[in-house]
């Protein structure tokens, strides 16, 4: 039995079964552009009419500075010792706060998410703080922990655990209840179940919410370096708008864009090695 709309060159008749070669775009010919070269055309595109703009006079450097003359910056500073120097102050910074929001989250949305009186007790308080903006809380976290460092490892801290904790108890308590059911099936205990069934199952949703918890990271350390900071991009960007600097504020915008790029890479290849075992869907 052949069909009728399938192609004549695409199908045999073997003994009356119907067998279609299935051809893959790539074999299609209809990627012949290298993925890499699509993605970087967009953001170069875009440098290359700014520039264009700023040559012509459209943008003068008092509102924009051009490319050229941010890359310029980019180097002074660099041979100054500036960029290395504001770029490690704040690598820590988000690095600490990160440690600590991550260790609260897990802990509090596995209890959450696997005790019903822990989602009673914790859930609650979790639900309330998260509706709260952190950026609101500067205040308070100045009054609390005074001017220094701390503050700003809580600020990043907090932005850090509420997304986080989200995203894992949402995971936890996603789990297929049947995976579960056929782990107690195959003689389980409780232990072995939350080990070999439910984190597994919960790590897709933890690994997103890290993603966005990383976002969140480098958005509060934007705010807490205008905490009495000496050091840090944010440092140098408030340092420069007291300057009406644009391209050292350009310089540290490119470089907090260029490390969140750089953590999200970090958390895709964590993806790909921790969720090796779960083949998903990357798109047509």
């Amino acid at each position: 039995m052949t069909s009728p709309a399938a192609p004549p060159s695409a199908r045999s008749d073997t003994g009356g079964i119907a067998v279609t070669t299935v051809r893959t775009s790539r074999s299609k010919g209809e990627q012949r552009v290298p993925r890499w070269l699509v993605k970087t055309f967009s953001p170069i595109a875009l440098i290359a009419l700014w520039q264009l703009l700023s040559s012509i006079g459209v943008l003068d450097d008092d509102t924009l500075a051009s490319p050229a003359t941010v890359a310029a910056t980019a180097w002074e500073m660099w041979q100054e010792g500036r960029l290395q120097d504001a770029v490690l102050a704040s690598v820590q910074r988000v690095a600490i706060g990160l440690v600590f929001g991550l260790i609260a989250a897990v802990v509090l949305a596995t209890i959450s998410g696997l005790f019903r009186r822990g989602e009673d007790i914790a859930d609650a308080p979790m639900q309330m703080l998260r509706t709260v903006p952190v950026i609101g809380l500067i205040p308070l976290l100045i009054i609390w922990f005074g001017i220094g460092e701390t503050p700003k490892i809580v600020l990043i801290a907090l932005a850090v655990t509420f997304p986080l904790y989200m995203n894992i108890f949402g995971g936890i308590r996603n789990v297929d209840a049947g995976l579960v059911e056929a782990a107690k099936t195959l003689g389980l205990g409780w232990f072995a179940q939350v080990r070999h069934v439910i984190l597994p199952a919960a790590m897709p949703n933890a690994l997103v919410g890290l993603r966005f918890s990383l976002g969140s990271a480098w958005l509060a350390l934007v705010f807490g370096e205008t905490i009495n900071a000496n050091a840090g991009i944010g440092y140098e960007m408030n340092m420069a708008r007291e300057f009406f600097q644009t391209d050292v504020i350009v310089v540290c915008l490119v470089l907090y864009a260029l490390l969140g790029l750089v953590a999200d890479f970090i958390v895709r290849l964590l993806e790909r090695t921790v969720l090796a075992w779960r083949p998903a869907f990357r798109g047509a």
